[in-house]
C-alpha cells in the first residue's frame, strides 16, 4: 500500500463497513479523481488534500434505494407520476442515499419526459423501472385498461433508455386477471430485464403464492413483501414454506416501505425465522416521507430494532441491491470504484419506530446521516466536517468577483 500517494479527498479514521468484500475495522479512504484510491490505516495526505475526520462513525458505500417515485416534473395532482413524487436531489444525499431507483412512475408514453425533465437534470444517480402501464401511474383507473398494456413499446422503450433502465414495472392492479404481470412478463423477456410487482389488490383469483411461487421468474422481484395482506405466517406463527421456495429458485423480496405496506408483525417473525427482505427499499413518495416511512435511514432503524443485523441491513442496503439490478459495481467502497460514500452517526439510546399502522417498535440504535460523497464530490455534510474556521478566511471571501457593482459605504 502507498501511503504517500496523494489524493484529493481523505475521509479518516471511520469504522470502514463495506460486506460485500467482508471489511469491518477502522480505516482510512484516499479518493483521487472520483474514485477509490486506497483503504488502510494511516493513510497521509498532502498539500492540496481535504481530510475529514470521522472517528467514533460508521462508514459505508451509500445506499441503493431501489423502490422511489421521482417523476414530480408530470404536474399531475394527486399522482405518482405527478405532485406525490418528490425530485431526488431534494431528499438523497441527506440520508445517505446516492442512488434512487424510479419503480415505474413513468411508462412507455412519458418515460422520455420523465428522462428529460427529472433523470437526466438530477446530481443524484437515477435509473429506473418503465411501468408496463403505457401512461404510468399517473392514477390507478390507467393502470387497469388493456389498452395501456403494451409489451412490445415498454420493451422498446426500456431497450432504447437501457443506460438507466433496470426492469419493467406493474402495480396497482384490482382485475381478478394475471394479464398486468403477464404484459410485464412479455415485456420481460423482450427486453432481457427483470419485472418488479406491486400486487395490488389481492385477489382470491390470482393468489400471491401463486405470484411468487410460478409467474415470477427467478431475478424478478415482488415488492411490499410485509404488507399486511401478504400471507407471510400461519396461524401458527410460521413463515409459509412457499416463500422459501420461491426464493431458492431465484424470486427477490423487496421491502417497498411506502405509507401502508410494512407491518411489524409481517417482518418480525419472518426475520426471526430466516426470511428478510433481500433489498431494503423505501418507497419515497411525498405521502410516504411525511407519515411512518420517513427515509431510509430511518427503515434500515427499524430492521435493526426488528432483529436484523448491522452488516446485514447495509449490505441489503448497498451491494445486493446494485447486484441484483444490474450494477455491480455501485454499492461497494472496493478500490476502483466510484467514491459514493456515506458517513453515519450510529446512535444509541431508546427510539422509537413505527409501522405503516402506527404499530411502535422500540430499538437502542438509529442512524443518523453525517456525511455523503457522489463521486468523491461532498454533497452532504451535516456537521460542517469539510469546513474551516471562518476566521481564518480571507476578507474578500463570498464577496463577488465584479466588484465595481458592489455599493460600499462611503465609496459614492
Amino acid at each position: 500500500m502507498d501511503n504517500t500517494k496523494q489524493y484529493s479527498l481523505l475521509i479518516k479514521g471511520g469504522r470502514v463497513l463495506d460486506p460485500v468484500n467482508r471489511v469491518d475495522t477502522i480505516n482510512d479512504i484516499g479518493i483521487q479523481d472520483g474514485r477509490i484510491a486506497a483503504i488502510g490505516p494511516n493513510l497521509e495526505s498532502g498539500p492540496e488534500t481535504k481530510v475529514i475526520d470521522v472517528k467514533g462513525c460508521l462508514v459505508t458505500a451509500g445506499l441503493v434505494d431501489i423502490h422511489t417515485h421521482l417523476f414530480a416534473s408530470a404536474l399531475v395532482p394527486d399522482a405518482w407520476a405527478g405532485d406525490n413524487s418528490v425530485y431526488p436531489d431534494g431528499f438523497s444525499f441527506r440520508t445517505g442515499v446516492t442512488t434512487m431507483v424510479d419503480a415505474g412512475s413513468a411508462g412507455a408514453k412519458n418515460f422520455a419526459q420523465f428522462r428529460s425533465t427529472v433523470i437526466d437534470r438530477a446530481k443524484t444517480r437515477v435509473l429506473s423501472f418503465v411501468n408496463i402501464a403505457s401512461h404510468g401511474m399517473v392514477n390507478d383507473a390507467m393502470e387497469q385498461e388493456e389498452s395501456a398494456f403494451d409489451a412490445e413499446n415498454t420493451a422498446a422503450v426500456a431497450k432504447e433508455h437501457s443506460d438507466i433502465v433496470v426492469g419493467i414495472k406493474t402495480a396497482h392492479y384490482w382485475k381478478p386477471d394475471w394479464l398486468s404481470v403477464d404484459s410485464a412478463l412479455k415485456a420481460g423477456e423482450k427486453s432481457g430485464m427483470p419485472i418488479m410487482v406491486d400486487f395490488g389488490y389481492f385477489r382470491k383469483e390470482r393468489p400471491y403464492w401463486e405470484l411468487v411461487g410460478d409467474k415470477l421468474r427467478p431475478g424478478d422481484f415482488s415488492t411490499h413483501c410485509f404488507r399486511g395482506p401478504v400471507p407471510v405466517i400461519d396461524e401458527a406463527g410460521r413463515v409459509y414454506d412457499y416463500l422459501f421456495k420461491a426464493r431458492k429458485r431465484g424470486v427477490r423480496f423487496d421491502l417497498g416501505h411506502g405509507a401502508g405496506s410494512f407491518l411489524f408483525r409481517n417482518a418480525i417473525p419472518a426475520l426471526a425465522q430466516g426470511f428478510p427482505p433481500d433489498t431494503i427499499s423505501t418507497d419515497l413518495h411525498v405521502l410516504s416521507m411525511n407519515m411512518h416511512l420517513m427515509d431510509m435511514p430511518t427503515t434500515i432503524s427499524k430492521l435493526l430494532a426488528a432483529g436484523m443485523p448491522l452488516t446485514e441491513a447495509i449490505e441489503r442496503s448497498t451491494s445486493i441491491p446494485a447486484r441484483l439490478i444490474g450494477h455491480p459495481e455501485l454499492g461497494t467502497l472496493a478500490k476502483g470504484a466510484l467514491a459514493d460514500i456515506a458517513v453515519w452517526k450510529l446512535m444509541e439510546g431508546d427510539f422509537g419506530f413505527t409501522d405503516s399502522v402506527n404499530g411502535l417498535l422500540r430499538g437502542k440504535q438509529r442512524l443518523l446521516c453525517e456525511f455523503t460523497t457522489l463521486a468523491g464530490e461532498i454533497v452532504w455534510d451535516y456537521n460542517g466536517r469539510a469546513g474551516v474556521d471562518y476566521k481564518t478566511l480571507p476578507p474578500d471571501a463570498g464577496i463577488r468577483e465584479n466588484l465595481e457593482f458592489l455599493v460600499r459605504p462611503g465609496c459614492c
